[in-house]
């Protein structure tokens, strides 16, 4: 019976790891985030008819004073140049008054409906030129891919819920409708209005909702397109945090070299306080220059059996002293005057070495 090997190297270079911090953070950088556009034209259409809808009176009066003037005054003006560019300025300015408060809204709008998908976000990344977006084939690809159909998709189903809601308000509106040819322009003018911007409430919500499911989607293509493989992330996390194996080899260089310090500084230790086999502690006092004594090395097992053997070495006098060692190892570090708790222990183990260094 032939058992089927599986090679696990083939399933490496999947992208099935959600994308880490840093990842998303550097196609953040290059402008690529989660971002539906039709949030945006939702947002905007939505604002804008709600500012027809509470200006609406505003707007009718402004729209009936230029017919006014345009039927009262204009058409009794001679013309001329000087009259032509009057007349002009007079309905640019009227024009003006009726689009600037729609044009400003419909900004703000646009700026909070990108503010709310994606944050504060400023980066010139797309507007660079890229030879890639000129190769044909990937053009054909991007034309023909499956994204491109569920955009066609969207687009239809776009067209036919905001013709549907459009045409039922037109449906309900229909008695209205044959009526405004038995009313004053005032009048008609009104009915177009608010019929205009009843359907434009409606499409405008009817969007927003699909602009939603969009949002949805894009934020899942989005994190289908970020995923990373478990080779990328550890790519990644050697090209951040360093290869693991070195960093190890490093450390123990490091380890090695500030032992090897340590040991060079035993023979000019006045004592060694053992524990006896798990604990020594090193210690230099010179009362001209040192307010208190000094550790200048301490260990335990391996590290503290070459303390001992390079103490016996250079004839350092050893001192058995189990709490005393395990206190400074824990709370002295190499380099530090020990603190005033462990002075009269300490200085009893100096006195006792004096005595025996004046005996020999």
């Amino acid at each position: 019976m032939k058992l089927l090997k599986l090679d696990l190297q083939f399933f490496a270079g999947e992208k099935t790891e959600k994308a880490t911090p840093r990842k998303r953070q550097e196609v953040r950088e290059k402008g690529q985030v989660a971002k539906s556009a039709d949030v945006n034209a939702a947002f905007v259409l939505l604002v804008s008819f709600l500012v027809l809808l509470f200006s609406g009176s505003l707007y009718t009066e402004k729209v009936l004073n230029i017919f006014r003037q345009s039927f009262q005054e204009y058409i009794s003006l001679d013309i001329t140049v000087d009259t032509i560019y009057a007349v002009f300025l007079d309905l640019l300015k009227e024009t003006a008054f009726i689009i600037a408060p729609v044009f400003l809204a419909a900004m703000i709008a646009g700026v909070f409906a990108n503010f709310i998908q994606v944050g504060f976000l400023f980066t010139t990344e797309p507007l660079k030129m890229k030879l890639s977006k000129l190769d044909p084939i990937q053009g054909f690809k991007r034309i023909f891919s499956l994204r491109a159909l569920v955009e066609l998709l969207k687009s239809v189903l776009k067209i036919i819920v905001i013709g549907l809601v459009t045409f039922s308000v037109l449906w309900f509106q229909f008695d209205d409708i044959l009526l405004l040819a038995h009313k004053s322009l005032e009048a008609s003018l009104y009915s177009i209005g608010s019929l205009t911007v009843k359907m434009g409430l409606y499409a405008s919500i009817a969007l927003l909702f699909l602009a939603f499911l969009d949002y949805l989607y894009q934020r899942f293509d989005f994190e289908k397109n970020i995923r990373m493989s478990k080779q990328d992330i550890k790519d990644e996390y050697k090209k951040t945090e360093g290869d693991p194996l070195i960093k190890s080899k490093i450390k123990q260089k490091q380890r090695e070299m500030a032992m090897k310090r340590m040991m060079q500084e035993v023979p000019k230790a006045d004592v060694v306080i053992t524990n006896p086999t798990h604990y020594a502690v090193a210690l230099k006092y010179d009362e001209q220059k040192m307010d208190a004594p000094v550790v200048l090395a301490k260990g335990v097992d391996y590290v503290a059996l070459k303390i001992k053997e390079a103490a016996k070495k250079h004839d350092i006098v050893t001192v058995e002293n189990r709490p005393l060692a395990r206190a400074l190892y824990a709370q002295v570090e190499i380099g530090d005057a020990i603190p005033e708790e462990f002075f009269k222990a300490v200085a009893e183990i100096l006195a006792y070495v004096y005595r025996l260094k004046n005996k020999i």
